[in-house]
């Protein structure tokens, strides 16, 4: 139970990061139409550049989708590697030819809104796994959840204040969209470790 629990977090880890991945791959492509024209095949050069890189980070989690604990610890390390290279060339396509400033926002709301996405996704997944704990082991699974969710809405109140501030730089919006990404991977981690606890017998 604690494993499969534990794969959950792995696999709402991978979802949040494509799904991030798909929404900056929208933003950007719906929007390459008002890149300049001698921009124009340097912006298409790294949109397929990062569709790339999503699909090499797609196809990773599919391989280890049902692998156990262990082969996802490894490759979470992979695929942290590749999110990397993934951000570094979503901030190059901003510095090279997103600069347009309503370009910056509307592909940071785009982030964002997946961003909010996965965190209720992944508090709907532990809630569900959550009922199969008996009830006194599921106090801390409890609390874990219940933190999450106070942590999106932080998030999600952090954005909005953002959009409505509504001139931000990039660096500015990409730190909150981090910012948030570690909070994410904090709580999951918390989910994690509260599913173990709470699937240890008591003595």
């Amino acid at each position: 139970m604690a494993d499969q629990s534990s794969m959950h977090v792995y696999l709402n880890w991978a979802k949040e990061r494509i799904d991030e991945m798909d929404a900056a791959l929208a933003s950007l492509e719906a929007r390459v139409g008002e890149v300049q024209a001698d921009s124009k095949a340097k912006a298409n050069q790294l949109i397929a550049n990062l569709q790339q890189q999503r699909d090499v980070f797609q196809g990773t989690v599919k391989e280890q989708r049902d692998q156990g604990e262990a082969a996802w610890s490894r490759t979470k390390t992979q695929l942290e590697s590749q999110w990397n290279v993934f951000e570094g060339q979503v901030r190059a396509y901003i510095d090279t030819v997103g600069k347009q400033f309503e370009q910056q926002q509307t592909t940071f709301q785009d982030v964002a809104a997946a961003q909010l996405k996965a965190w209720q996704d992944a508090a709907d997944t532990v809630q569900g796994a959550a009922t199969k704990f008996a009830a006194e082991r599921r106090a801390q699974v409890d609390a874990a959840l219940k933190q999450m969710k106070a942590d999106a809405a932080e998030a999600e109140a952090r954005f909005q204040k953002l959009q409505q501030a509504g001139n931000e730089s990039w660096t500015a919006l990409s730190a909150a969209l981090d910012e948030s990404r570690k909070a994410f991977d904090r709580a999951n981690q918390a989910v994690m470790d509260a599913f173990k606890q709470g699937a240890t017998p008591k003595s």
